[in-house]
């Protein structure tokens, strides 16, 4: 059984709701997720959460490769405080897992303005005993250096971790570094894992 559970926070503990947040700004579906898939599949993407540049050169940098959206764009990633949902079921077993005896952690990709705009009062944020997150080591999942920083940090040992994350390449990284993790595919199945971990 594991003693440490680590999880990611998108597609974890919030839901995105992107395409909505699109479709509010007023952009047709279509558009929308030829937008969104620009915008999400692009190397310029991933700069946003290692934080090693300012956000607004990535914006820039945006819109001269896609100047047709460029208006769009920089509304889209300078307010992401309208793009995640809660998850309250999921937030109610955290508490309950702590009390359980585990230990709890986050590793998550974020820049530090949206991390905090997604985190700002959620209670799940207290009750963990560590939290790394792309910005504050400019390292990114699925690279291995920041899964063996939160290892060396927090002294864990991988063979006693259970990581939860929505995407593949980043479970298969942390397997690699011989820490057992779960692809969650809904909330639902994250509820499902939790709780089981709570009657064991």
């Amino acid at each position: 059984m594991p003693k440490n559970i680590i999880f990611d926070i998108g597609g974890v503990l919030l839901e995105y709701r992107w395409l909505d947040m699109l479709l509010d700004y007023g952009v047709q579906r279509e558009e929308a997720k030829a937008i969104g898939r620009k915008m999400f599949d692009d190397p310029l993407w991933s700069e946003l959460d290692l934080e090693v540049r300012p956000t607004i050169d990535v914006i820039h940098d945006f819109q001269k490769k896609y100047p047709e959206h460029a208006k769009t764009i920089e509304w889209f990633i300078t307010h992401g405080e309208y793009m995640h949902v809660g998850r309250p079921k999921v937030w109610e077993l955290i508490p309950r897992l702590k009390e359980k005896g585990y230990k709890l952690y986050i590793l998550s990709n974020y820049s530090s303005e949206l991390f905090s705009k997604h985190t700002k009062d959620v209670p799940f944020l207290k009750k963990m005993d560590g939290v790394l997150v792309s910005y504050m080591i400019h390292k990114a999942k699925p690279n291995p250096e920041i899964y063996q920083y939160l290892i060396d940090t927090y002294e864990l040992n991988p063979g006693e971790c259970l990581f939860f994350d929505d995407r593949e390449e980043n479970v298969k990284a942390a397997q690699e570094l011989g820490i057992d993790a779960v692809t969650v595919s809904s909330q639902e199945f994250l509820i499902e894992q939790l709780q089981m971990l709570l009657d064991c």
